[in-house]
């Protein structure tokens, strides 16, 4: 890695040049994103700030990282930092130089943000506790990492059509989201042997779609042979010329899925002549001493490990305070052998707990952690912020908890809310049970900040589905929404996927009452 360090490093005096150029007005947005994104910056709204995007790889990380990356925040005056929808941590509000300064602090600590944004492979997603999971098929972690570093080592070259998107499930839970990715591989057991089932050409966003499932399952030592193929037919059949039909799902659409499957069959097999990838791994072995807790508390997961036990951190919005988490480092800096994993949610797992040190965690964090599916809802950084959204995506998501708590609604009877300030899903809107697009749209004499609804999107192997558009709906309108359907729900004793299927026409009238 170090040549790799050497080439960023030079690289980075040239991209602050570009920084004052575009704040000076020599340069356009479009003229800046292009450049920015691939070094995992992207400008705000107004074009004087910045946000960078550091690449936690796999949203694998330790305390000595994020004590790293407190100082980072510290330093440069930032009250919170940002959990990302994949597994990587924001920091917005600084200037153009502070970001080239924080990019190179970011390298001597082995911190990356290249190929962050931009048209690069993106982070390798990963189901969050992979490895501890009690119904896992096998620890996925091992092979994420193989195809992250994989990844970076060539971040530089990689001139694809647009960004690439790999993920890595441990079980039928799909927590990586395989089944809406370019490239998704789920750990399966099959006669008492580990296998990838290989997934491949889905995504969110603009013309979603769900990811076609490859003929065979593969052996986990081959998965870089299946990770260079995608990038191969995507360099060779991907549309340079149309970035709005650039993605890897709309060449599955153009070949058909027969013929996508023949093409990827071919590079692969090209690969296999072409080099040698084959890997080898070794999952960790967890031999830590546990100590059983008999705390009730939804935060709290049990591992497969007898007597330790993961805690999940949920900042409303992903948004967590740079105090709090002087104060949770604080807290575990003793603490035995602990991992810390970002999730593909905006929240954190505390894994390897014993039962003493969970329960010392969660009662530290008890008022920093949202505590209910419907409080840990999803929202992208959105506007006033991010340059491409159209709508406040965290600003709905606080009014809609706020409105609940003004006017004593239960926060247990809703599923988890998922905003996307535009169309890009960023908040992975269109897998959720209930699920916001961003749009302007005229209302009356006035251009209104609303949001397409998307209801019923689900995310697991078998259960797999893209959710329906209903209306449009007012920004300034959805916590009383919501509000409304929740008392519906609550008055039905019925949990809310078996509410819209026994109550669809009410459900409906209620959502016409508010469409615009």
């Amino acid at each position: 890695m170090e040549k790799l360090k050497e080439i960023l490093y030079g690289e980075i005096e040239g991209f602050r040049k570009v920084g004052h150029q575009f704040i000076n007005g020599e340069l356009n947005l479009m003229q800046f994103k292009h450049a920015s994104g691939g070094f995992g910056v992207y400008a705000h709204r107004g074009g004087k700030d910045f946000m960078i995007r550091l690449r936690i790889p796999s949203g694998i990380t330790d305390v000595s990282e994020m004590n790293t990356i407190y100082n980072f925040a510290a330093k440069y005056g930032l009250d919170k930092i940002h959990f990302t929808t994949r597994q990587a941590i924001q920091l917005h509000g600084l200037s153009i130089d502070e970001v080239c300064d924080l990019m190179k602090e970011a390298l001597d600590n082995n911190i990356y943000t290249r190929g962050a944004g931009g048209n690069f492979p993106r982070n390798v997603a990963i189901s969050p506790l992979s490895g501890v999971e009690k119904d896992e098929a096998f620890d996925v972690t091992p092979y994420a990492i193989k195809v992250g570093n994989y990844f970076l080592e060539r971040i530089y070259t990689y001139k694809l059509p647009r960004k690439l998107k790999v993920s890595f499930s441990s079980n039928e839970n799909d927590e990586g989201h395989c089944t809406v990715q370019d490239l998704g591989f789920l750990a399966v057991n099959k006669d008492g042997k580990e296998y990838f089932q290989v997934y491949l050409g889905g995504g969110l966003g603009q013309n979603p779609r769900k990811a076609v499932k490859y003929r065979e399952l593969i052996e986990p030592k081959e998965v870089l042979y299946y990770v260079e193929a995608m990038v191969r037919l995507f360099m060779a059949e991907g549309d340079y010329t149309n970035r709005n039909k650039a993605r890897i799902r709309y060449i599955v659409e153009r070949l058909g899925e027969e013929e996508f499957l023949n093409c990827y069959e071919k590079y692969v097999n090209e690969v296999k002549n072409d080099k040698s990838l084959e890997i080898e791994v070794k999952p960790k072995v967890y031999d830590k001493k546990g100590i059983k807790t008999n705390v009730d508390n939804s935060r709290l997961v049990e591992q497969k490990q007898e007597g330790l036990y993961s805690v999940y951190l949920h900042p409303i919005g992903g948004q967590l305070l740079v105090k709090d988490l002087r104060a949770i480092l604080d807290l575990i800096a003793n603490f035995e052998d602990i991992e810390i994993r970002l999730a593909m949610t905006e929240g954190v797992y505390f894994r390897n707990l014993n039962g003493k040190e969970a329960e010392e965690l969660l009662s530290l964090t008890e008022n920093m952690s949202a505590k209910t599916d419907f409080e840990q809802s999803v929202a992208c950084i959105g506007v006033p912020i991010c340059q491409v959204g159209l709508c406040n995506s965290q600003g709905t998501l606080h009014s809609v908890i706020n409105y609940f708590k003004e006017n004593e609604g239960r926060l247990d009877i809703l599923p988890k809310i998922h905003f996307s300030g535009c169309g890009n899903s960023c908040g992975v809107h269109q897998i959720s049970g209930i699920g916001f697009t961003g749009k302007k749209k005229r209302v009356g004499e006035a251009i209104e900040e609303c949001f397409t609804l998307f209801v019923n999107g689900a995310c697991g192997i078998e259960k797999s589905r893209l959710g329906e558009a209903y209306a449009d709906i007012q920004s300034s309108k959805i916590p009383e929404f919501l509000f409304k359907l929740s008392k519906k729900v609550e008055e039905s004793n019925l949990s809310f996927e078996d509410y819209l299927s026994d109550r669809a026409d009410e459900f409906k009238i209620l959502v016409e009452e508010y469409s615009v």
